[in-house]
């Protein structure tokens, strides 16, 4: 048992240290002119153990966005109707630093977008589950119908993918500089704005806003 335990340990220690390595990398030269061996070399393990772990320079890659995908990583908790507005601000704004700050997966996003294979399947599986779980979730919050969260979902999280991958080609976009802090500030606060005024016009809002004027018009 201690055995099995040890060797657990040092597969788990010794993938670590691959990605790691790949993530330096990809960051220093972009992903296209790496190759397997040049890995076993800087990460000082044996070529043999990344293709029994990985299966090729592609299981690779794509184990590094499923280490580091906001989506696929997505914690399975959404709080209450009441803080549910400030919890949709700050979960786009999460997607939004998660892919930013990590110039690799940035990069590795970018490949998979022209890939096709099972492991690149499913990342898009894992994604979609997650996604489906929370707009189910948000619909019954919000007594919404599932096709209108679902748009404006896709519509906030894949503007999002594309300005952050568009970045590094193109700094400014219908004026907002996405190369600049105050200008992802400014895409967040129309997320934001997005979000108030979908959930102020939520059916729950509107029957409670009917009642109101009901109320002052008797009156």
């Amino acid at each position: 048992m201690e055995n099995v335990v040890k060797i657990e340990k040092d597969r788990a220690a010794t993938e670590k240290r691959l990605l790691d390595t790949l993530g330096k990398m990809v960051a220093e030269k972009g992903f296209e002119k790496i190759e397997i061996n040049a890995i076993a070399v800087r990460s000082g393990v044996s070529k043999i153990l990344i293709y029994r772990y990985f299966g090729s320079k592609d299981g690779l890659l794509a184990a590094y966005i499923r280490q580091h995908d906001f989506w696929i990583n997505f914690p399975r908790q959404i709080p209450q109707r009441k803080k549910l507005p400030n919890f949709l601000k700050k979960m786009f704004r999460k997607q939004i630093e998660r892919l930013y700050n990590d110039p690799t997966l940035k990069r590795l996003c970018r490949w998979e977008l022209s890939t096709r294979n099972a492991m690149i399947d499913e990342l898009r599986r894992q994604r979609e589950e997650t996604g489906l779980w929370i707009i189910e979730t948000v619909c019954k919050l919000t007594n919404r119908d599932p096709k209108e969260v679902a748009a404006l979902a896709t519509i906030i999280s894949a503007a999002i993918d594309y300005l952050v991958m568009l970045e590094d080609f193109c700094p400014e976009y219908n004026g907002i500089s996405l190369n600049k802090a105050k200008g992802w500030k400014q895409i967040c606060n129309g997320i934001d704005m997005i979000i108030d005024n979908w959930l102020a016009n939520s059916p729950n809002n509107f029957t409670e806003n009917c009642s109101i004027l009901n109320n002052r018009n008797k009156n």
